[in-house]
């Protein structure tokens, strides 16, 4: 006999044998048992849940002769007819290939007919969302006046599609995605019957990777005894699932945590050339990040992994778990971002530099946390306290003391500094770019821009994701970078400069610009400021100065007749004095 899948030969074929869905199946034996069965039953849930099994334990059950507490014998002629699909009694239909109302109606008149050999006569109509409208109204005619001998067990992923006519002329039961452990012991039990042997670590890789589905979790198990020699080791199941190592993990969450750019960014690069899939990788990265921090937290719940590493650990014990909600916030939202683009490896390299930067205000542990972890002496306190006094009574003499242009001047003298920026915008060479700038230029480099960000190198390429042209003229061109520490990195690169204008080079003729690097923050400043000092020229009215950041600038006399032009278009004319 030929080869078939394990999820096949391992099928449940009793309510027990059914993985994670005790309550449905315990509903569903003690029904069989009180002989309380409802004519229509709707099963839902996620694929590879049980659903379309426990419709035929539960056809076998309510037509096995030697039933025991609603569980079938498997055993008997009309059991193993079931089993094997051959009983004309039992019909499974798939409504995605039979979902017209003339198939519908076939049945419904066949409902009429009693079972031939069996008690009743059983309709499982798989995937029954995809029944068109009209078969759904026939189907539901079938469903208002049901007939003693049948029962009908409608199974689907998609109940929201399903008229809700139809869900209230039926007792409902939806199927949970299966926990991991409930997987890993299947698969155990599987393999000791098979003879193989296995790496527990190995069946918590695939559990993970099957996303709470049992078909799943066998297709992958199947995957892995084809490819593993004699035992199913970790390897095996990462190879197969395409999941990371831990090694691999523990490398890359080190360099970001050491704020190591350049380090995460290689270790991403090292592991996508392994062919790992994007999707798979920010999911298992994910998942890191909160062992980790459920390990920081309560350590109990995990010291059963065997693989829980020294680095994992020393994480975990070194880092603030504000650090950790952080990541795991922003690995989130690029689990998201991933799904609608076709450039999941640059979304990833972007957040492996928004992780590997130095922690913003946002991002650092709060002061108080912080005193939390390093708790101050009674010496400090004290003096704190003492501290405290002093200023409470400067500010009392302050109130006391009468209002005048002399304490408004103090005042002013006394009023904090806005802190500086660490970078030092070259403000003059932006002037020098501005006053040669054009639109031509500008839209010539975005409309490359793209293409340029692809042909430097991953660092490289990540540095830029976050960054847009602004500006550009013959000789000059102004980048504007959304993150300040990104620009900083950037200009002080000259591998970097290196590249862009190389390839700039190639993608526009005769083009090789000196750049200007800075903040997307202070652009808006200079630009009104580069304004101002041209009073006798003006910056054209046009729609997307503001985005694009192009500056033409016409003479002060004209601007009457571009007032004009725009209110009255062509009929204006225009004539010398």
């Amino acid at each position: 006999m030929a080869y078939q899948a394990l999820y096949r030969v391992w099928r449940s074929q009793r309510f027990d044998d059914v993985v994670g869905q005790e309550a449905i199946t315990k509903t569903l034996k003690n029904a069989i048992k009180q002989k309380k069965t409802s004519h229509a039953y709707l099963f839902t849930g996620p694929r590879g849940t049980g659903k379309t099994s426990a419709a035929k334990i539960f056809a076998k059950a309510i037509n096995c002769p030697n039933s025991v507490d609603g569980e079938p014998c498997n055993e008997c002629e009309m059991c193993r007819s079931i089993t094997e699909g051959r009983q004309e009694d039992v019909i499974e239909i798939d409504a995605a290939s039979n979902n017209g109302v003339e198939e519908i109606r076939f049945i419904r008149d066949r409902a009429n007919y009693a079972p031939t050999t069996a008690e009743y006569k059983v309709y499982i109509i798989d995937e029954v969302h995809m029944l068109s409208t009209g078969a759904f109204n026939a189907l539901l005619k079938t469903l208002e006046e049901p007939k003693e001998h049948v029962i009908f067990i409608l199974a689907t992923t998609e109940p929201h599609k399903i008229p809700a006519t139809i869900i209230s002329r039926t007792q409902r039961f939806d199927f949970k995605r299966i926990g991991v452990q409930a997987i890993v012991g299947r698969m155990q039990y599987i393999l000791e019957a098979s003879n193989l042997t296995y790496e527990d670590q190995a069946l918590q890789v695939i559990a993970r990777a099957a996303e709470g589905g049992m078909r799943d979790a066998l297709s992958i198990l199947d995957q892995a005894i084809s490819f593993s020699e004699e035992t199913i080791t970790l390897a095996d199941a990462l190879a197969v699932t395409g999941s990371l190592t831990t090694e691999m993990m523990d490398a890359f969450i080190t360099a970001c945590l050491e704020q190591n750019v350049s380090a995460a960014l290689e270790v991403l690069e090292k592991i996508l050339a392994e062919g790992k899939e994007a999707r798979r990788l920010t999911e298992d990265l994910l998942l890191y990040c909160r062992d980790l921090l459920m390990y920081q937290q309560a350590p109990q719940l995990l010291n059963d992994r065997a693989n829980l590493t020294d680095t994992f650990k020393e994480l975990a014990d070194k880092t603030p778990a504000d650090r950790f909600y952080w990541m795991i916030k922003l690995l989130s939202e690029t689990q998201n971002e991933i799904r609608f683009t076709n450039h999941a490896n640059v979304y990833l390299e972007v957040a492996t530099v928004k992780l590997a930067a130095p922690p913003t205000t946002s991002q650092a542990p709060a002061d108080g946390a912080a005193a939390v972890a390093a708790p101050a002496n009674n010496e400090d306190i004290i003096e704190l306290k003492r501290q405290i006094v002093q200023l409470q009574t400067e500010v009392k003499q302050l109130k006391d003391r009468p209002a005048g242009p002399a304490k408004a001047e103090e005042t002013k003298q006394k009023a904090p500094k806005k802190t500086a920026s660490t970078y030092r915008v070259p403000t003059e060479r932006v002037y020098q770019v501005l006053s040669e700038a054009t639109k031509d230029h500008l839209l010539n480099v975005r409309s490359v821009w793209e293409d340029l960000l692809m042909a430097l190198p991953v660092t490289q390429r990540a540095l830029l994701k976050a960054s847009e042209p602004v500006a550009a003229g013959p000789g000059m061109l102004l980048i504007a970078f959304d993150y300040e520490i990104v620009c900083q990195r950037a200009d002080g690169s000259e591998e970097l400069r290196t590249n862009m204008l190389n390839s700039l080079g190639m993608m526009i003729k005769d083009y090789s610009p000196d750049f200007v690097f800075i903040t997307r923050e202070s652009w808006p400043r200079l630009r009104q400021s580069y304004v101002s000092q041209h009073k006798d020229l003006k910056p054209e009215v046009n729609d997307d100065v503001d985005d694009s950041g192009e500056i033409e600038l016409i003479p002060e006399e004209n601007q009457v007749v571009e007032q004009a032009k725009s209110l009255f278009g062509d009929l204006v004319k225009i004539e010398a004095d």
